[in-house]
């Protein structure tokens, strides 16, 4: 090989280095910010089930409670 295709191919692989990194760059934002936005989704859904467990108790009994349907 030739020093001007060597040169070429170390560009090459330079560029592409170049863009490879700033894909890692990006996706590594983008994975960055979803944690945070799950953690916000996590923290809601907590703070749901927490006042879901403090409304006043269903009127629907659990099934031990109730009584045979009339044909038993």
């Amino acid at each position: 090989m030739s020093q001007k295709d060597l040169e070429a191919r170390l560009d090459d692989l330079e560029t592409r280095l170049a863009f490879q990194d700033d894909i890692i760059n990006t996706l590594s934002e983008q994975v960055a910010k979803q944690e945070l936005e799950l953690r916000e989704l996590w923290e809601a859904k907590q703070l749901m089930h927490k006042q879901l467990k403090e409304v006043s108790p269903s009127n629907i009994k659990r099934e031990e409670e109730e009584t045979p349907p009339p044909h038993y």
